[in-house]
């Protein structure tokens, strides 16, 4: 049984895949932006806990980070969560799960949302500074970072998952990807004990796929961890 947290588990990919982790046994905590997200009173019976906080606002990463201190070291952690739209994109992106990685105790596993949009991101870290980020430069900065920890963080594998284009809120009613496959993938990486290689990957539908190249450049790798620290104020440590 592993301890795992999954954010922006109110509705979509996040809440299917905590709902696939508990109906396996595990002990879930949840991220919600606020308790007026929570569907109903099941989940103060299903989840081992709830964090709240507003990924698009610094103060509120460290309140979940706080938060998340109360259970212990997780096995796993789901950065689910994902926004579309500016202005918040890039920090609920990409800075909070940097964040949310620097200040919490290291988990076995990190899981990271990527996207297939992240081919077409940019390297240009001035937009992350400037607030000007796309979506898609989002998951390129991301997927660098799950790449990065992957080499800079011994005993916690560290990975990026393109869900496909699923029927979710954020996907839309047309989207052509089966929607149950859409999680499968981020509960193999955070309690399968199958999953190679064991960490570094980019996976869709539990295949391995090449990333951008510049998510496996160790030096832009660099570059967007200090941008990051830059931004925040955080060291990654």
């Amino acid at each position: 049984m592993a301890l795992v947290l999954v954010t922006g588990a109110s509705s979509g990919l996040g809440r299917d895949t905590a709902n696939a982790l508990a109906d396996e046994g595990h002990d879930v905590v949840i991220h919600v932006r606020s308790p007026a997200r929570l569907i109903d009173g099941e989940d103060t019976v299903r989840w081992k806990g709830v964090v709240t906080g507003d990924l698009a606002e610094l103060d509120d990463i460290r309140g979940v980070a706080r938060q998340a201190a109360d259970y212990g070291r997780f096995d796993a952690v789901i950065h689910n969560a994902g926004v579309m739209h500016r202005p918040e994109v890039v920090t609920v992106n990409t800075v909070a799960p940097y964040m949310l990685t620097a200040l919490m105790d290291k988990p076995a596993r990190l899981v990271h949302l990527s996207s297939s949009m992240h081919r077409t991101g940019s390297t240009d870290l001035r937009r992350l500074a400037a607030g000007t980020a796309s979506y898609d430069d989002s998951k390129l900065w991301v997927t660098t970072l799950a790449l990065a920890l992957a080499q800079r963080w011994e005993g916690t594998s560290s990975h990026a998952v393109d869900p496909g284009w699923v029927p979710t809120r954020m996907g839309g009613a047309g989207a052509p990807d089966d929607l149950a496959a859409g999680h499968r993938t981020q509960v193999w990486l955070a309690t399968g004990d199958d999953v190679a290689p064991d960490t570094g990957g980019y996976w869709y539908h539990r295949q391995a796929h090449d990333p951008h190249p510049a998510a496996r450049d160790e030096q832009f790798q660099a570059h967007l961890i200090q941008a990051l620290e830059s931004r925040t104020g955080v060291s990654l440590g």
